[in-house]
C-alpha cells in the first residue's frame, strides 16, 4: 500500500506486525498439515484424481475462465478508473454543486457491498425493462463500486502535490483547469500507481461475484467443471491456486512499482482544502 493513504508505522507498530504475521504463518501452516492430512486420509490425494488436470482440455477450458475473469477486470478497472478521477476532481470542485454530489456518491457507494449491487442490477433493474447482457451484470456493479475506492486514491494523490506546483501554473497564464491537466494529474498518477494497482487486484478478486450472475469467469467455470468431471475438491484447489498466482503477481507488481516510485511529503499547503 501507498503511504499516502496512512502514516507509516513506528518500531513498536511494527514489532506488533511482525509478531502477528508469524502467529498467524504459523496457524495458517497448521491448518494447511491438517488439511492434507485429511484429504490424504479420503484417497483426495490419489495420482488418479489428478490426472485429468495433466490434460491440455481441462487447461483450456479453465483458461478460457480466466480469459473471462481478465476481460470482466480490465474493462471494470477502465470504466471505474475513469469515474474515480471525475469523482476525485468533483470533490475537489470549488463549486458547491458539484462538489456535493461527488462526495455523496463516494461516501455513499464505499458502504455498500458489491454483491448487493449486483443483486440490484440482476433483479432490480430488469422489472424496468433493463436487462443488461451477462457481461454488463457483472461489470456495471464492479465499476460502481470500485469508481468510490478509486476517487479517494486519485484524491489522495492530488492532495500529495505540493501546492506550489499549481501557483507556478496559475502564475504562467494557465487556467486552474489546464494547471490540473499538465502540471497536478501527471504528478498525481505517478505517485498514487502502486495504489491502483492494489486496488485493481481486489478488482480481480470481486469479477468471482460472476458466479452470482452465471457469467463464464474463473470461478464459475471451475463449478461447471466440477460438476462434469466430479473432482470438486481438486477442480476448486487448482481454481484457488489460479487466483493465487495472478493476484501474488499483481501485488509483486504494486510492491516493485512502490519502490520505484518516489514517497510524497507531506505538504504544508494541501491542495485538498480543510
Amino acid at each position: 500500500m501507498s503511504s499516502l493513504l496512512f502514516d507509516e508505522p513506528g518500531p513498536r507498530a511494527r514489532r506488533r506486525i511482525r509478531i502477528a504475521t508469524v502467529v498467524g504463518a504459523v496457524a495458517v501452516l497448521g491448518l494447511l498439515a491438517l488439511a492434507v492430512r485429511q484429504f490424504a486420509a479420503n484417497g483426495q490425494l490419489d495420482a488418479d484424481r489428478w490426472q485429468p488436470y495433466a490434460t491440455w482440455p481441462m487447461w483450456r477450458y479453465l483458461l478460457n475462465g480466466l480469459w473471462s475473469t481478465a476481460l470482466a477486470a480490465v474493462v471494470s478497472a477502465a470504466l471505474s478508473m475513469a469515474a474515480g478521477l471525475m469523482l476525485a476532481l468533483g470533490r475537489l470542485s470549488r463549486r458547491r454543486w458539484v462538489r456535493l454530489p461527488a462526495a455523496t456518491y463516494v461516501e455513499v457507494v464505499r458502504t455498500v457491498p458489491a454483491l448487493l449491487l449486483v443483486y440490484l442490477v440482476l433483479f432490480a433493474l430488469p422489472r424496468y425493462g433493463l436487462d443488461l447482457p451477462l457481461f454488463w451484470k457483472l461489470v456495471v456493479p464492479l465499476s460502481v463500486s470500485n469508481a468510490a475506492a478509486f476517487a479517494e486514491i486519485f484524491r489522495a494523490g492530488i492532495g500529495s502535490i505540493e501546492r506550489g506546483q499549481s501557483e507556478a501554473g496559475l502564475a504562467v497564464g494557465l487556467t486552474y483547469g489546464r494547471t490540473m491537466r499538465l502540471i497536478v494529474l501527471p504528478q498525481a498518477a505517478r505517485r498514487v500507481l502502486p495504489s491502483i494497482v492494489s486496488q485493481s487486484v481486489g478488482l480481480l478478486k470481486d469479477t468471482s461475484l460472476g458466479f452470482v450472475v452465471s457469467y463464464a469467469e474463473l470461478l464459475y467455470s471451475g463449478k461447471v467443471l466440477a460438476t462434469y468431471n466430479g473432482l470438486l475438491i481438486q477442480t476448486y484447489i487448482i481454481v484457488a491456486l489460479t487466483y493465487l498466482v495472478v493476484n501474488a503477481s499483481l501485488s509483486k507488481l504494486a510492491r516493485v512499482l512502490e519502490a520505484r516510485t518516489p514517497q510524497a511529503r507531506r505538504p504544508r499547503r494541501s491542495l485538498i482544502r480543510a
